[in-house]
C-alpha cells in the first residue's frame, strides 16, 4: 500500500471518499423470498431468464498461434469502454455479461467480453486452456483497446475478478495509463480456503457441476495433444482439487494442486493495486467463506473500494419485491460506480484545465 509520502496519495484518499460516498445511497436490500446464498446463486444461473443482447465477434490472433475471441457491443465511439471478465465455465453468452452489456448500452457506453481459451464456441489451438491466475490474454487485450480507445474500465465477476485483481496488483502503477477503473464481483481472495469450500459445499453439487464441462475440455484437450494429460484420471476426478491437481496445474506449469491453489489467489496482490477498485461480496457466498474477504485491507487502501454485504450470494445479488419484478444490484452497482468515477474524473480535468488557464491568463 502506498504511505503519505506518495503524491498521489492524497487525492486517492479524496477520490475514495467521494465515490464511495455517491454509491452509498445505493445499498443492496435482500428480498425476504430469496434470503439465503445458495438460493441466490442458484436463482441467478438457473431462474434468470437471458436478456437478447446483441454482438459481434472479433477473432485475436496470440504471440502463440492461438486465438482470443471478443464480443462488442458498440455504444458512442465517444464514451469509455468497459472490458468484461466472466467466470469459471462461463462464457460471452453467461446471464450476467448480457446484463452488464445491456446496463452500458443504456449509458451510451462500448463493453467488450473477452472469452477465456476453450471457452467460445470452438476449442482453442494451444496446448494450454485458462485458469484463475493466468493473466496474458488479459494484459494483450486491455493493452490494444486502450491504444484503440484510450485507457478503460475492466469488470471481473468471479475467477475473472480473480485474473483482474491478480493482473493490477502485479503491475501497480503500470496499471493507470491503461485503466481507469476496476470492478471485482464474487473473486476468490484465497484459492486455498475457496476450493476445498466448494468441493465441500451441498455434498460436492457445485463441484460436480463445474467438473462437468471442465472433464469435458479436458478430454478435447488431450485429444488434440495426445498424452498431454492423464485423461484416465481426469475423468475419474470428483473434485476440483483433483482436476486442478492432473489437469490445470499439469497445462500450465504448476507441481500440483497446493501450488497453483497457493500462488494464484488475488488476495494476495490486492495491495499493489493502484488504479480505483471496486471489491465487490458477500458474506454469504457459498464459494467463497466471509472470512476470506480482506475488509482491513479494502478499508485502508485508498485504491480498494470495499462493497461487502451480508447478503448476495455468488454472482447472486437478486432484489426486487417479487421473483417477476427482480433486478441485479451487483451489475447495476459496477455501472454506477463506473459512471460515478468517470464523472469524477472529468470533473478533476475540467477544474485542472480551468487553473492552468487562471495561471496563464495575461495580468
Amino acid at each position: 500500500m502506498a504511505d503519505c509520502t506518495d503524491s498521489n496519495y492524497g487525492e486517492a484518499i479524496r477520490r475514495k471518499a467521494v465515490i464511495l460516498d455517491a454509491l452509498s445511497g445505493h445499498p443492496y436490500r435482500c428480498p425476504w423470498w430469496l434470503s439465503n446464498g445458495h438460493a441466490q446463486t442458484m436463482f441467478a444461473t438457473l431462474v434468470r431468464r437471458p436478456l437478447k443482447v446483441e454482438t459481434r465477434r472479433v477473432r485475436w490472433d496470440t504471440p502463440d498461434e492461438d486465438f482470443i475471441d471478443l464480443h462488442f457491443r458498440d455504444g458512442n465511439p465517444d464514451q469509455p469502454v468497459v472490458l468484461i471478465l466472466h467466470g469459471l465455465e462461463g462464457s460471452a453468452q453467461s446471464k450476467y455479461v448480457r446484463g452488464l452489456h445491456r446496463l452500458f448500452t443504456q449509458i451510451g457506453w462500448t463493453s467488450v467480453a473477452m472469452e477465456f481459451r476453450g471457452c467460445g464456441s470452438e476449442m482453442n489451438r494451444a496446448p494450454r486452456l485458462y485458469h484463475s491466475g493466468e493473466t496474458t490474454d488479459l494484459a494483450l487485450v486491455a493493452q490494444r483497446l486502450a491504444e484503440d480507445r484510450g485507457a478503460l474500465y475492466a469488470v471481473g465477476i468471479s475467477l475473472g475478478g480473480n485474473v483482474l485483481a491478480k493482473w493490477l496488483g502485479e503491475l501497480g502503477d503500470a496499471a493507470t495509463p491503461l485503466i481507469h477503473a476496476a470492478a471485482v464481483v464474487s473473486a476468490p481472495f484465497d484459492l486455498t480456503v475457496s476450493g476445498p469450500h466448494i468441493d465441500q459445499a451441498v455434498g460436492g453439487a457445485y463441484a460436480r457441476h463445474f467438473l462437468k464441462k471442465l472433464i469435458a475440455k479436458a478430454i478435447e484437450k488431450e485429444r488434440q495433444y495426445p498424452g498431454i494429460i492423464d485423461i484416465e484420471r481426469a475423468r475419474r476426478c470428483r473434485t476440483l482439487y483433483e482436476f486442478d491437481d492432473c489437469a490445470t496445474a499439469v497445462l500450465h506449469g504448476f507441481s500440483g494442486a497446493d501450488e497453483y491453489w497457493r500462488t494464484q489467489g488475488c488476495g494476495q496482490f490486492l495491495g499493489g493495486i493502484r488504479v480505483p477498485t471496486m471489491l465487490l461480496s458477500s458474506a454469504d457466498d457459498p464459494f467463497n467463506p466471509a472470512e476470506t474477504l480482506p475488509r482491513e485491507l479494502a478499508a485502508s487502501s485508498a485504491y480498494l473500494y470495499p462493497q461487502f454485504t451480508e447478503r448476495g450470494g455468488h454472482v447472486g445479488f437478486v432484489y426486487g419485491a417479487t421473483p417477476w419484478t427482480c433486478g441485479y444490484w451487483a451489475e447495476e452497482q459496477v455501472a454506477r460506480y463506473f459512471k460515478t468515477v468517470h464523472e469524477y474524473r472529468e470533473a478533476a480535468a475540467a477544474t485542472s484545465l480551468d487553473d492552468t488557464r487562471e495561471v496563464g491568463a495575461p495580468a
